[in-house]
């Protein structure tokens, strides 16, 4: 009996030193990640490249081209395994000239900045002016039914300041952006204005995917974005409607072209001991066309290149397949991450782990996590290894909008979570530019994903 406590007694202190060993060596692995990022980081030179030299990448366009040509060569650059492009089927619509707005009052007229939502039809060529409306929400505009015909309708509901987290501020908002002109063009409106989805009050107008969905075509009318400042100074003026006569007019010159072709960019480092098993790291290549794409989501396309070139330089060779994907065409449908999903699935590939970065480049503060209990319990016992580089975040929910066709019951999806105060003064504008984002807040965030795959490639899931 002595003898058998013995070998217990034993075999726990094995384990235990075993475990400590295993913390030790991580915790330097993972310290060294982080100083070759800090050091030599690739990341944010490859942003002044895709920035400045391509610029922005709408779908479709000569600029999602020349990204997808410019991502392919810097990722063959690395020496990876393999890399290649997974053609994807893409919308194409163009804004046109610049658009124009204003607030017509007997005392005179009051210019706004407005910016057409992606997808909208254009005004006639001459513009649209109309009575306005002022509503909170969709079903506002339901209730009001046949009241809005002939008017243009204005979404003025602000995201919800008092919510800490501005992604689900943005979450409780953006619908109105989406679905307003659809809801609005059903009851016979002629237009419809969108209060910019932003936490900040300032003259930037901010764009994003519209939808009319199944309605009629002459069902479909103009819709834009209108800056918050020109939102407060609308709906301010039209409580005092009753003093005076006030229309709005707004001109836009986009058109929707026949789908076309873009592409995925995929490159990998093959596993050398369960190379079946796929850790995916991504971002979204394409950008709205305006601005220069920096935050949303240069940053994430710079971050998951700067992985693999991490692993590459560090000479961590990977047990499982690490794979990173450029995804086309995030802002217009998804059908960059559906098309990769699909082909996935047609290959009977295994996705372990997918990982994406698409909330801007600043300072990273943790992930969110879609997994089962087990696969949270696991991410939980690293927490200590990430908490001298100030990342705490381990939340449950989370992942990326491209990454989540993969979703299955037992595999595990993260989106990097970094601050998010600052993130929608910039997004969908023209203020999305290289400038805004901080070479260090980016390097850090690039590290801290290179170091949550590492353990993932060095334990797998539960």
């Amino acid at each position: 009996m002595k003898k058998i406590a013995i070998i217990t007694i034993t075999v726990l202190l094995s384990i235990s030193l075993y475990a400590q060993s295993d913390v030790n060596t991580d915790s330097v692995k993972i310290r060294e990640i982080y100083t070759e990022a800090l050091k030599n980081g690739r990341s944010y030179n490859w942003l002044n490249q895709l920035t400045k030299k391509v610029g922005h990448r709408l779908a479709g366009s000569e600029g999602d081209k020349n990204a997808v040509a410019w991502a392919k060569a810097e990722l063959e650059k690395l020496g990876l395994t393999k890399v290649w492009l997974q053609p994807v089927t893409v919308p194409h619509w163009i804004r046109g000239d610049k658009e124009e707005a204003y607030i017509k009052t007997k005392y005179g007229k009051f210019n706004v900045n407005i910016r057409a939502l992606g997808g909208s039809i254009a005004t006639p060529k001459k513009g649209l002016l109309a009575d306005v409306i002022e509503v909170k929400s969709l079903e506002e505009v339901e209730k009001l039914g046949d009241k809005v015909k002939g008017k243009i309708v204005f979404y003025n509901r602000a995201m919800p300041a008092e919510r800490i987290e501005t992604m689900s501020a943005y979450g409780a908002t953006v619908d109105q952006r989406v679905y307003g002109a659809a809801v609005a063009g059903k009851y016979g409106a002629v237009g419809a204005i969108v209060r910019s989805m932003s936490t900040k009050i300032d003259n930037v107008p901010h764009t994003g995917t519209m939808r009319y969905g199944d309605i009629d075509e002459n069902q479909k009318i103009p819709t834009a974005a209108i800056s918050t400042n020109g939102a407060e100074m609308l709906s301010n003026l039209l409580k005092q409607k009753g003093e005076m006569e006030l229309q709005f007019y707004f001109k836009q010159n986009c058109e929707n072209l026949p789908d076309t072709q873009s592409f995925n960019v995929i490159g990998e480092l093959k596993g050398l001991h369960f190379p079946d098993e796929i850790i995916l790291v991504g971002g979204h290549l394409d950008s709205w066309d305006l601005g220069e794409g920096a935050h949303d989501d240069g940053a994430g396309v710079v971050q998951s290149m700067e992985v693999l070139r991490l692993f590459k330089d560090l000479k961590i060779k990977p047990k499982r397949t690490i794979r990173v994907v450029l995804f086309a065409n995030e802002e217009f449908g998804l059908s960059g991450g559906t098309t990769y999903a699909a082909e996935a699935k047609k290959n009977k590939e295994k996705h372990i782990v997918a990982l994406e970065s698409d909330a801007g480049g600043f300072t990273p503060r943790g992930f969110g996590i879609t997994s089962n209990d087990n696969n949270y319990n696991q991410i939980l016992e690293w927490k200590s290894l990430f908490e001298p580089y100030n990342i705490h975040i381990f939340a449950r929910g989370g992942g990326g909008a491209d990454i989540g066709p993969l979703k299955n019951q037992d595999n595990v999806l993260l989106g990097l979570k970094p601050d998010s105060q600052r993130y929608f003064d910039y997004h969908h504008t023209e203020v999305d530019v290289f400038e805004a984002v901080n070479k260090r807040e980016l390097e850090l965030g690039a590290a801290s994903m290179a170091s949550i795959i590492y353990l993932f490639d060095q334990y797998g899931i539960k």
